[in-house]
């Protein structure tokens, strides 16, 4: 067992919140999780790297706000929260490496900032080790210093039930409440639909309790960060049941489908399964997950023992209202939707592994203890290895859209310019050109734009090798680069000027 495992083991007794404890313990408590998030900021830079290119979601979200390329067409799915994200350092740096760093750093010190929400609830030691656990996830360290939505609506539902939980009949913590609305609006922020899932326990309760300033909280919270997204969705997406429905659509339709298996075939590293076909990954690779509900249901059992059980609760339950629309609702999987689900069912699942480490008195049980070590180890290597040949995976696949990019400069397709066709999006932004599509679901445009375009900008027609180019691009003199065939606009007077 590694020292820092030992540390935060011994630590959920020693720096727990207790009656009348000193605040040299709460200190300790505090550093100890700090030390976790950093270790989690610093392995994203490890084992991610910065020099990995963007992926195709994040062109869409990085355009909206960079200088590097025109915007994408910003399908009725997405929200603004990432653009506003990243707006920062994407709005004056093209430096992909740049913006990396930033995400990670800024995805520890979140990180950090909710696990503290808890300390009421639980022990320092198994808010250490719920981060642990939680920042060890190939997922988690793959999208920590991503421009995508999904790790931030686990760390505003993560917020959220801590916040809660605080917030007390006859005691005004105001600092709860905002934390409780700015959790929400997080959440909101960068996918609407998502925070109301996760959030729906909170609301339940706090109705049938009567508790309305954690109502009001809540509701501020989910109005303020989705306000945008429904002006948005009367202003340019023909309303808001429109916009709702759009969406339902690109996502396949909202209804009944069983998606347990489709996420567990994901777990191998299948950033986007869709269609979700092929055999499910090696035991080795799944067994966390089926572990994963045993020992939270066990983390409920050492809460109702301890007569501690609506912190175990509120998590668990907030957990499954997560996860639901991801599991029973969507026809197709990604690791990255269960992210608040992982986030919440850490702190139950390390409260029930540091009771088996730790007999009532506080003595040690070596046997478990051994167990446990063992087992985490194991864990983190089956990690270590799904992150690695994700993150080799995804770096060659953009690697060659910049290789498509550097082709298409060299056969004069420079900006301003349009693309289209296969994979156009992210090989666009790369480009420094615009996209534009004429059906599928990122329309946004027609065959008469495009050839009208094309008399006076560089335009190029994207296809697999034995693909059929549009009927406009047919007599396009044609290049092969990598995996795709271009089709070249060719220069007229009025494109190449006088």
């Amino acid at each position: 067992m590694t020292d820092s495992t030992h540390a935060i083991l011994t630590g959920a007794r020693r720096s727990g919140p207790q009656p009348g404890s000193r605040r040299g313990p709460r200190i300790r408590g505090d550093v100890l999780v700090a030390v976790v998030a950093a270790a989690f900021t610093l392995a994203q830079l490890l084992l991610v790297r910065p020099g990995m290119g963007l992926g195709w979601d994040e062109t869409v979200y990085v355009s909206q706000v960079g200088p590097h390329a025109p915007a994408a067409f910003f399908s009725a799915p997405r929200a603004r929260g990432v653009p506003l994200l990243v707006a920062p350092v994407a709005s004056w740096s093209s430096s992909t490496a740049l913006l990396r760093v930033y995400l990670a750093v800024l995805s520890g010190l979140a990180l950090y900032l909710a696990l503290r929400v808890w300390r009421h609830a639980f022990p320092s030691g198994v808010l250490a080790l719920a981060g642990a656990l939680f920042a060890s996830l190939w997922v988690t360290l793959f999208y920590g210093p991503q421009a995508m939505p999904n790790y931030w609506v686990a760390i505003g539902a993560l917020t959220c039930a801590g916040c809660f939980l605080r917030v007390r009949p006859g005691r005004r913590d105001r600092a709860a409440l905002w934390g409780l609305a700015g959790g929400a609006a997080l959440m909101a922020l960068m996918r609407p639909m998502d925070a109301v899932w996760a959030v729906l326990p909170l609301l339940a309760l706090a109705v049938l309790k009567r508790r309305r300033p954690p109502l009001a909280a809540l509701l501020a919270g989910l109005v303020a960060g989705s306000a945008e997204w429904v002006i948005e969705a009367y202003a340019g997406y023909g309303g808001l049941l429109k916009r709702l429905s759009d969406g339902s659509a690109i996502q396949g339709g909202l209804g009944w489908h069983f998606a347990v298996v489709d996420q567990l075939r994901s777990l191998g590293g299948r950033t986007l399964c869709r269609p979700c076909t092929g055999a499910v990954p090696n035991p080795a690779v799944t067994a966390w997950w089926y572990v994963l509900p045993l020992l939270a249901l066990l983390g409920l059992a050492v809460a109702l023992r301890a007569r501690r059980t609506p912190p175990t609760l509120v998590a668990l339950a907030c957990a499954a209202t997560a996860a639901f629309p991801y599991l029973f609702l969507i026809g197709y999987a990604a690791p990255r939707f269960l992210l608040p689900a992982y986030a919440l069912l850490a702190i139950p699942v390390a409260d029930a592994l540091v009771h088996l480490v730790r007999a009532p008195g506080g003595r040690w049980r070596p046997l478990a203890l051994s167990l446990v070590a063992l087992g985490l180890a194991g864990h983190l290597a089956v990690q270590y290895a799904v992150l690695a040949h994700t993150v080799q995976r995804t770096t060659a696949a953009r690697r060659a859209w910049s290789a498509t990019a550097a082709d298409l400069h060299r056969l004069g397709v420079r900006p301003p310019c349009l693309l289209t066709g296969e994979n156009a999006v992210p090989i666009a932004f790369y480009t420094g050109c615009g996209s534009a599509a004429t059906d599928g679901h990122n329309a946004n445009t027609t065959r008469a734009v495009i050839e009208r375009t094309a008399r006076r900008l560089p335009v190029a027609a994207l296809t697999t090798p034995d693909g059929t180019p549009p009927a406009y691009a047919r007599t396009w003199p044609s290049h092969r680069s990598g995996d795709l065939r271009l089709y070249i606009a060719p220069r007229t007077r009025e494109s190449t000027g006088p």
